[in-house]
């Protein structure tokens, strides 16, 4: 009688001990999961803030914006310098679709934490950049008036644009960061259309 009962005693507890190792381990794998599931939450956090992005993202940020800036400048010149009003109009579209890209540029490398490219009158210092006038270019086209400044205009804006293209092909091959691939076909797209225009009025086209 006894031994039948501490049998029985003895079966509970063990029964009793394994329901508790169970929830233990349940109670693990579920502590377990909880501090897997804010890292990788964190984790596709901290990678959408970093942008998911590359080397070249942060490359084709930095030379576009420079890059930009120079076309800013040489469009900035045509509103009192071409005698054509199609050169005028197209400098103006030029100004309207690249300032909000620097803009844009901008605000990702600050994301990013990288150095955000300062706007000069030096150009030397991109002189290797694809499409990238000189300083004796620039001081040539701000010198220039009239037809031959817009002949000048076109024919350096349409090198100009023809680099921004390479670099934005670049970024579409080799980015990693959407919203930059996103934007450097918009580059490839408006500029290819750019240059076609311009080589008409050029009349190449």
């Amino acid at each position: 009688m006894t031994t039948t009962r501490t049998r029985a005693v003895l079966v509970a507890l063990t029964a009793t001990a394994a329901l508790a190792l169970t929830a233990c381990g349940s109670g693990d794998d579920s502590a377990g999961t909880t501090h897997a599931s804010p890292s990788a939450a964190a984790g596709g956090t901290a990678s959408a803030s970093a942008g998911a992005h590359n080397a070249q993202d942060v490359s084709f940020a930095q030379a576009m914006i420079p890059h930009h800036q120079q076309a800013l400048e040489m469009a900035s010149l045509a509103a009192d310098r071409a005698s054509s009003a199609q050169v005028k109009d197209l400098a103006g579209r030029i100004e309207k679709a690249q300032d909000p890209e620097i803009d844009t540029m901008t605000g990702w490398l600050k994301a990013w934490g990288e150095d955000v490219p300062m706007a000069g009158m030096d150009h030397s210092g991109h002189s290797g950049m694809a499409g990238m006038m000189s300083d004796k270019d620039m001081t040539m086209l701000k010198q220039a008036k009239g037809t031959d400044f817009d002949k000048m205009f076109l024919t350096m804006m349409v090198q100009h644009h023809q680099g921004a293209v390479e670099m934005a092909g670049t970024e579409q091959a080799k980015g990693a960061y959407a919203p930059a691939t996103s934007m450097a076909g918009s580059i490839v797209t408006g500029q290819n259309a750019e240059i076609k225009e311009m080589n008409k009025l050029l009349g190449k086209g």
